[in-house]
């Protein structure tokens, strides 16, 4: 059994005094892919690094407290690529890849345009750009896990208030159809809703830390695992872990039957 999982830590700092790293060192994962460092490598102690039977690999964030991804994976990898060749989106710590064998996990922050329309032109520009890295990785022929914050709620039954937030970023026709175009086009394959394609609200992984978002579940499906679909035919289960919060999303949890890492 190979168990990946995906989790936005809105500052790896901020998350580890919440209880992150202890709760990755008792887990059973074998891959964490984290987003959001917020963090540079000066600012990471040698536990945030290295967790006890983990070795870790970040692409930070030129800007200071900003963006910046990680892959935390109990085997060491083969290879680890940062960056998707974009030197704008490269600076702001948005990609990292690790490959094993025949698997590469990768590990995707993808803009939020919700604080301004530059940086939703922004989001448009990276998902424009992100498309094409995206074909390449299909052709490869290596089965792919891409996990990340994407910042899209695919459909509405992936989100409580779809019919008002229709014209805001996250959930914009624009945004949608994008997300579809890498499913039905490319053929990845949104892992979580293959194993559950009903599931409402026990699927959101983000909430808005206004009003009572959180305590009413007024969330968001916004953490995906995309994967190419040999490896996605193999996922037996798959969680959302809202048992503690170290942020204002919950770690997604997948279950692959595979041979990998065994």
């Amino acid at each position: 059994m190979l168990t990946i999982t995906t989790a936005n830590l809105n500052g790896i700092r901020s998350a580890t005094t919440k209880g992150f790293i202890d709760w990755l060192e008792a887990g059973k994962a074998d891959v964490v892919c984290v987003q959001e460092l917020k963090a540079q490598a000066g600012d990471l102690t040698e536990r945030m690094r290295a967790p006890k039977g983990f070795y870790g690999h970040f692409h930070y964030a030129e800007k200071k407290g900003y963006s910046g991804v990680g892959i935390y994976c109990r085997r060491k990898p083969d290879r680890i690529v940062e960056g998707i060749g974009h030197a704008g989106f490269d600076a702001e710590g948005r990609y990292i890849r690790a490959d094993f064998d025949g698997l590469s996990v990768i590990s995707v922050y993808v803009p939020s345009g919700s604080s301004s329309p530059e940086r939703q032109e922004a989001k448009f520009e990276f998902m424009g750009e992100f498309y094409p890295v995206l074909a390449a990785l299909r052709a490869e022929g290596r089965e792919v896990v891409l996990c990340g914050d994407w910042n899209i709620a695919h459909q509405a039954i992936d989100l409580k208030n779809w019919k008002s937030n229709q014209k805001n970023s996250g959930f914009l026709p624009e945004e949608r159809t994008w997300l579809s175009h890498l499913l039905d086009e490319q053929g990845w394959v949104d892992v979580y809703r293959r194993l559950y394609p009903n599931a409402t609200g026990e699927a959101y992984t983000w909430w808005s830390n206004r009003g009572q978002a959180w305590a009413k579940n007024v969330g968001w499906r916004i953490d995906y695992q995309l994967a190419t679909g040999g490896i996605a035919a193999t996922a037996k289960a798959a969680s959302v872990y809202k048992q503690q919060r170290f942020s204002d999303h919950a770690p997604l949890i997948v279950d692959y039957d595979c041979g990998y890492f065994v």
